[in-house]
């Protein structure tokens, strides 16, 4: 049976255009690995991308979008707790390939499950005035990779 995707609402959609670079991330992290791309390699990037792009997108979900469905939600937790782990991963200093391994794998599923069960139960609860006010908070800025060492391709 395929999933058939959900119409997102138009206010969420840079959220999940990042959701689609985050995605990427992971298969980079991936690509590397299958073509024995020294670890520290892929961590600069990592690195790069988190500080550039997850740290703000976290910080847009945790104080405009989480608060609609409010913190003690089940849901809400999880996505919290697990934007803690991710934190916790990426701020390890060393180029670990186990944990370089265990960003690929959790970033995904943690977007996955943004995608498929969070902003879906969002956007049946939001009102209008709340989404609209997501929409004036949030603009996503054309996505801005850095390309100086381009180790997946």
């Amino acid at each position: 049976m395929k999933i058939k995707p959900q119409k997102r609402h138009k206010a969420l959609q840079p959220l999940s255009r990042e959701h689609h670079h985050g995605l990427l991330l992971s298969w980079k992290i991936r690509s590397g690995f299958n073509k024995n791309i020294d670890s520290e390699r892929i961590k600069i990037y990592a690195d790069w991308f988190f500080n550039t792009h997850l740290i703000p997108h976290f910080e847009m979900e945790e104080n405009h979008i989480f608060p609609i469905l409010d913190n003690d939600h089940e849901l809400i937790k999880r996505a919290l707790a697990e934007h803690r782990r991710l934190k916790r991963l990426f701020s390890k200093t060393e180029a670990d390939p186990k944990t370089l391994s265990k960003i690929e794998e959790e970033l995904e599923q943690h977007i996955r499950f943004e995608e498929r069960v969070l902003f879906p139960e969002i956007q049946k609860v939001a009102s209008e005035e709340q989404m609209d006010l997501i929409e004036k908070i949030h603009h996503q800025d054309s996505f801005v990779d850095k390309l100086d060492d381009e180790f997946w391709r």
